[in-house]
């Protein structure tokens, strides 16, 4: 007990003190979580929408797909990833391996069906009369698809949370594939891995804390603009 109490102040300390190292790898988590987040969201959302508003045989085959890539483990993302960009592999003359770039694209890969999931959950809950009302006023498919994307904006917005709540957490992606480089390619979780092995939980703790803080931050603020978009339609 007095080992993790101890590990706790020493972790605020190291916190309020702005140590670089600390500020190093939380910018580093953000970014590669934040392009991740934006890429597999621009794929994601569309695809949701062409999902819950077509009908062609085979969807609920492809929805079956999506349900099951949920659960597909980070390690077997990181291996697939790995044997494209190695040295040896198809696409290893593009020297991503140990790259951000190489986290990202495992990042993606990992969340597209989670952004594309929850967004055919929330789509598929809007009245159908929202779309059938904007064709008859004459708006064409990308009007439409807009309109009843803005009415599920929050189902959507959801999803983009959860997928970035999803990636920043990871661990399996960022170690196989960004080599845990200090300075370059180490992330939260990564540096708390590896914090823990070398018996070192200050920095460790600091880590689990500011992951934590932005976690509790990101709903916060997306509870903050949702609450006021409904005041503001009142």
């Amino acid at each position: 007990m007095d080992l993790l109490v101890n590990s706790v102040q020493s972790a605020f300390l190291l916190l309020f003190s702005g140590d670089p190292e600390l500020l190093t790898i939380v910018w580093v988590s953000l970014k590669v979580s934040g392009i991740s987040t934006v890429i597999a969201s621009l794929f994601g959302i569309p695809a949701g929408f062409l999902i819950a508003y077509s009908h062609f045989h085979g969807k609920r085959f492809v929805l079956t797909c999506l349900n099951t890539l949920l659960a597909l483990p980070t390690v077997v993302i990181g291996l697939l990833v790995y044997s494209f960009i190695a040295r040896r592999g198809i696409f290893g003359s593009l020297e991503l391996l140990y790259t951000q770039k190489a986290i990202i694209i495992g990042q993606v890969i990992l969340i597209v069906p989670l952004v594309t999931s929850l967004s055919i959950a929330a789509i598929s809950k809007i009245d159908s009369r929202y779309r059938k009302t904007a064709l008859t006023l004459g708006a064409n498919q990308r009007q439409m698809a807009w309109v009843i994307i803005k009415e599920a904006r929050y189902g959507i917005g959801a999803a983009v949370i959860a997928a970035f709540g999803r990636v920043i957490a990871e661990i399996g992606i960022s170690m196989m594939l960004g080599g845990n480089a200090r300075g370059f390619t180490r992330t939260m979780t990564t540096a708390m891995a590896l914090e823990y092995d070398k018996g070192e939980f200050v920095l460790a703790v600091a880590l689990g804390l500011t992951l934590m803080s932005i976690a509790f931050a990101i709903n916060l603020l997306f509870h903050f603009f949702q609450g006021r978009d409904a005041i503001d339609v009142v």
